[in-house]
C-alpha cells in the first residue's frame, strides 16, 4: 500500500498501467465526489452551456469535440438524483472515431481532466466497461464521469454572460473606431484639398495614425475604451486645426478696401455713413447707381462723393440666404436654419444610432449624418459634394432629411434624391428651410 501511494504521489507509472495523477487532476476527482444530483438535469442542457462557455474559457475546438463526442454516450436517466452520468466507450473505439493514435487519445483525456471536465473512474483491471437495469439505470460503470459538467453549470452560464457582454463592448468600441477613423481620413482628404500642412498639422496626423494603430492590436474592451478614446482625441484635435485654418483664410480672404456707403443722398453731406469692410455675398444683391451719377469715367467712385451703393440684407430667409451659384452657395453655420441638434434628431430618428449622447453638437450630428449616408446608398465624394456645396452642418441637415422620408417617396434612390439636393444647392435653388417647417407641421 505504501509503495502504490508513493508511485501515485509522485507521478511514476507501475507495471500495473496505474494512471498518472496530477495536481490538476486531484481537483478535479474532488469537485466530482463532493458534487450530488439535487434536481433532474438533462445532458443537453449541460452540454449546450458547456458549449456556449468555452470559447470564452479559451478551450480549444480538439477539447470541445472530445467532450461532445462522449455526451453521445450519456441518457437522460444518468442526470436524475441519485445517479452518476458515467460513459464508457472504449479506447479502440475513441481512437478510430477521433482520429488520433495512442498517445494522443491518453495525453487528450489526461487533459480533460486536468480542466475539470471528466474524471476517469478505473476499474480494477483498468478496463471501460459497463452495464445497466431494466429500467436503463446504470448498475455498474467504469470510464468517463461527467459529473464535473454538472457541477459547473452555473459557472458555464455566467461566463457565457459575460463573455457576450464583453463582445458587446467591443464591438461597439470597434464602431466607434471606425467612426473616428472615417471622419480622420475625412479631415485629411479636406486639408489635401485645401492645401493645409504645417508642423502642427502633421503633428496631428502622426498622433492619429499612432492610436489607430493602437487601437488595432488591443482585445478587451478596457485597453480598447483607452486606444479609441485616444484616436477620437485626434479626430477632435485635427478638426479644432482645420477650423481655425479655415477661419485665417475666411479673414484674410474677406479683408477688402472699406467701401462708404451712403444711406440716403437727399440728406445733407455730414450724414453719417456706414462703412462695410466685409464682401457682400451676392454681387448680385448690391444695386449699383448707373454710370453718370457720382461714378468717374473708369466706374471708379469718385474721391470727392461718396459711393451711393445700398445693400441688401437676406434676413429671415433661411437656407437660401440669397440665390447665389456654385462656391459662393456655401455656408457652414446650421443655426442659419434656425434648428437645433437635438430638434433634428427627433425629426429624423434614424440619426440617433450613430449619436453618442442624447445632447449633441453641430460636429457629432455631421459624423452621424456621415456614417447615415453610407447606410442611405449616398456615395463619399456625393457627400464630399455637399459639404463643398452647402456646408458641413447643412448637408448632415440634407442626409437627415432624406433619411426621414418614406421608402415610397423616392423615384429612384435616396441617394439619387440627395444627389438631386446638392444640384440644386449649387444652382442656388435648395430651400432646406422650408422642408424642415414642413417636417415640423407634420410632426
Amino acid at each position: 500500500m505504501d509503495t502504490d501511494y508513493r508511485m501515485l504521489s509522485h507521478g511514476h507509472r507501475s507495471t500495473s498501467g496505474l494512471r498518472k495523477l496530477t495536481p490538476p487532476m486531484l481537483g478535479t476527482i474532488k469537485a466530482a465526489e463532493e458534487h450530488a444530483f439535487t434536481a433532474e438535469m438533462h445532458p443537453g442542457q449541460a452540454l449546450a452551456a458547456f458549449k456556449a462557455a468555452a470559447p470564452y474559457l479559451g478551450l480549444r475546438p480538439s477539447v470541445v469535440h472530445a467532450v461532445d463526442w462522449l455526451f453521445r454516450f450519456t441518457d437522460p436517466v444518468d442526470w436524475q438524483p441519485s445517479s452518476r452520468p458515467i460513459v464508457w466507450p472504449s479506447a479502440a473505439m475513441q481512437q478510430q472515431e477521433m482520429g488520433l493514435g495512442p498517445s494522443q487519445v491518453k495525453n487528450l483525456n489526461r487533459h480533460l481532466v486536468e480542466l475539470g471536465l471528466v474524471v476517469m473512474k478505473d476499474s480494477p483491471n483498468g478496463k471501460r466497461y459497463g452495464r445497466r437495469g431494466p429500467q436503463g439505470h446504470i448498475i455498474e460503470a467504469y470510464g468517463f464521469d461527467l459529473s464535473p459538467i454538472a457541477s459547473r453549470l452555473a459557472e458555464f452560464q455566467a461566463a457565457t454572460q459575460a463573455g457576450r457582454e464583453e463582445r458587446a463592448r467591443v464591438a461597439a468600441l470597434r464602431r466607434r473606431a471606425t467612426i473616428a477613423r472615417n471622419g480622420i481620413r475625412q479631415l485629411i482628404e479636406t486639408a489635401d484639398e485645401q492645401s493645409i500642412a504645417g508642423d502642427t498639422w502633421e503633428a496631428c496626423r502622426t498622433a492619429a495614425a499612432t492610436a489607430s494603430r493602437a487601437v488595432g492590436g488591443r482585445k478587451s474592451s478596457e485597453e480598447m475604451e483607452m486606444g479609441v478614446a485616444a484616436l477620437e482625441r485626434a479626430q477632435r484635435e485635427m478638426r479644432l486645426y482645420l477650423e481655425a485654418a479655415f477661419a485665417r483664410q475666411a479673414d484674410s480672404q474677406s479683408s477688402v478696401v472699406p467701401v462708404s456707403v451712403d444711406i440716403n443722398s437727399k440728406e445733407p453731406e455730414n450724414w453719417p455713413h456706414i462703412t462695410t469692410t466685409n464682401q457682400l455675398l451676392n454681387p448680385k444683391d448690391t444695386v449699383i447707381a448707373p454710370e453718370g451719377g457720382r461714378f468717374g469715367a473708369a466706374g471708379s467712385p469718385s474721391p470727392a462723393h461718396p459711393t451711393p451703393v445700398a445693400a441688401t440684407t437676406n434676413r429671415g430667409r433661411g437656407v437660401e440666404n440669397s440665390k447665389r451659384t456654385g462656391a459662393n452657395a456655401r455656408t457652414d453655420s446650421g443655426s442659419l436654419l434656425k434648428i437645433t441638434p437635438i430638434e433634428l434628431m427627433k425629426l429624423a430618428p434614424r440619426l440617433k444610432p450613430y449619436l453618442r449622447d442624447t445632447s449633441p453638437r453641430w460636429p457629432e450630428i455631421v459624423e452621424a449624418a456621415d456614417w447615415l449616408r453610407d447606410e442611405l446608398g449616398i456615395s463619399k465624394s456625393i457627400w464630399g459634394d455637399a459639404c463643398l456645396a452647402m456646408g458641413r452642418e447643412q448637408a448632415a441637415i440634407a442626409v437627415a432629411i432624406v433619411s426621414a422620408k418614406p421608402s415610397n417617396h423616392f423615384r429612384g434612390s435616396p441617394g439619387a434624391y440627395f444627389h438631386g439636393m446638392v444640384s440644386k444647392a449649387k444652382a442656388g435653388e435648395l430651400h432646406l428651410a422650408r422642408t424642415i417647417w414642413g417636417m415640423r407641421a407634420q410632426r
